[in-house]
């Protein structure tokens, strides 16, 4: 199945919101839009093209309604995710859903293009689990590329799972919390060598984290914002 997704923000209006296949939005606030499954995806063999445009001088906050789960097909275990952000002049976005898990068996891979007016605010997050309760197999590549007008901001890949260059006797991380941060001058941190936040030369900063599983968040704001939408919903 292909999914298409287009979530398009402008200054005073609500965003505009084009959706085919397995993955739709649903206004959740002025500037806030919740993503919601309307089936099972991804799937082996599923691509998904989303793409999230913010307009000059608008604001979008993204959230989703529960975690992604790519499921291995009788055909192919791969799937295939394509992102795409653009952020205007004086605009912001803060994308941060739920969780991407990738169920043992899967392999999933993700790649996301940024794209930034100068003084653009961006707050972008991504956290990945390999296997659910249970498993340790699974299989996710994520690869971003970001820039600030026509100057690179990031180039960064990262492979998780079995074989891959993360992997080995002394590491295997099955789990991912990155996010990127534009504008950001906050200095390097680190408190261990799964756990580091790095300035970028262009402005910004990527903060990584891996580990064995994912730390469990409950979104209070979130919820309540998703239950008052369906409750005003006319169906």
């Amino acid at each position: 199945m292909r999914t298409e997704l287009s979530i398009v923000a402008e200054p005073g209006r609500l965003a505009r919101i084009d959706a085919v296949g397995g993955l739709a939005g649903r206004h959740t606030g002025t500037d806030t839009v919740h993503l919601i499954g309307t089936a099972a995806t991804p799937l082996g063999g599923d691509e998904l093209d989303i793409r999230v445009v913010v307009r000059p001088g608008a604001r979008l906050v993204v959230r989703s309604v529960a975690a992604t789960i790519a499921l291995p097909s009788a055909e192919t275990p791969k799937s295939l995710a394509h992102w795409y952000f653009e952020v205007g002049a004086d605009a912001e976005l803060d994308f941060d859903p739920e969780p991407t898990i990738v169920a043992g068996g899967a392999w999933h891979h993700a790649t996301t293009t940024v794209r930034l007016a100068p003084d653009a605010r961006l707050r972008l997050r991504e956290r990945i689990q390999l296997g659910r309760s249970g498993e340790d197999t699974g299989g996710w590549r994520g690869d971003l590329s970001a820039d600030v007008g026509e100057i690179p901001l990031l180039r960064h890949r990262l492979d998780l799972g079995a074989g891959t260059t993360a992997d080995d006797r002394l590491s295997a991380p099955r789990a991912l919390d990155s996010e990127v941060v534009y504008p950001d001058d906050r200095p390097a941190w680190s408190d261990s060598l799964d756990a580091a936040r790095l300035p970028l030369a262009a402005g910004g900063s990527l903060t990584t984290r891996t580990s064995t599983r994912l730390h469990t968040e409950v979104s209070a704001g979130a919820s309540a914002a998703w239950i008052a939408a369906e409750r005003a919903a006319p169906w």
